[in-house]
């Protein structure tokens, strides 16, 4: 059996018993994080969540103090010698998080941990399973957008991931993602993708597996030093839309099931 006791703050998992289970789980995925890790994790210690919590940062083979700056704040973490990519740090993150809902966000929070309260409002009122942040759907704020070229590429790349794979959801790339956790484990125990395509192989499998996808406005602001190559990763994303159709296509829904965990 889990308990959840642990204090709503970024050190609350130093203090959680080690079979404890938190209610949120916060999943950072991190290479070479160490300068804008220390106050993103300031920012989370200082929201209310309401609920007990733990903070997991997978170090994805960073050369620099992202590991030192995480433990210091009380952060779980996992450590991986070689880098091997985003959606391999998310894989790890999500099938190691022990919180009953499991929250993805980046590193430089260019989605305000505040926005957290939305996605978990529109999966109470929907009673689904995934909510993911849009920057495409009505109400979304871009309060400080990327350069015009990363914007019609992004446009282009969606149109393309409407046609093939996920008619529909509008924005898969933002990477502030709520999921309820045997939600998450199904999908992410099938995720294959080590880089940036991890996002829509992700939704393809929630989709194909009969999980009903909530698309939340939220705020965002372009962080300038993204680490997305404009070119190479686009390109390799651009591929990876056929390689996810062919790898998952054969999923078939899962049998309804509710929301409890042992």
């Amino acid at each position: 059996m889990c308990n959840s006791h642990a204090r709503p703050n970024v050190s609350a998992e130093r203090t959680a018993a080690p079979d404890s289970c938190p209610d949120l789980s916060i999943v950072i995925p991190c290479f070479n994080e160490a300068r804008r890790l220390g106050p993103t994790l300031e920012r989370i210690g200082a929201y209310r969540f309401g609920m007990s919590l733990e903070v997991v940062v997978v170090d994805d083979g960073s050369r620099d103090e992202t590991a030192d700056v995480a433990r210091q704040a009380g952060c779980r973490v996992i450590r991986r010698p070689n880098n091997q990519g985003k959606g391999a740090a998310v894989r790890a993150g999500i099938m190691a998080a022990r919180g009953r809902w499991i929250l993805m966000t980046d590193a430089d929070l260019s989605t305000p941990i505040e926005e957290f309260a939305h996605l978990k409002a529109a999966l109470d009122r929907s009673g689904a399973f995934i909510a993911i942040g849009s920057r495409a759907v009505r109400g979304a704020r871009v309060e400080r957008s990327q350069p015009l070229y990363r914007v019609l590429m992004g446009k282009i790349y969606n149109l393309m991931l409407q046609a093939i794979l996920l008619p529909g959801i509008w924005d898969t790339q933002c990477g502030f993602k709520l999921f309820e956790r045997s939600a998450a484990r199904e999908v992410f125990g099938r995720t294959e993708l080590p880089g940036f395509g991890f996002d829509a192989e992700s939704l393809y499998i929630a989709r194909r597996l009969g999980y009903r996808i909530v698309e939340v406005p939220v705020r965002w602001r372009n962080d300038p030093d993204t680490k997305v190559s404009a070119w190479r990763d686009s390109l390799r994303m651009f591929l990876e839309l056929w390689r996810i159709r062919h790898l998952h296509r054969a999923l078939r829904p899962l049998p309804p099931s509710p929301r409890d965990l042992p």
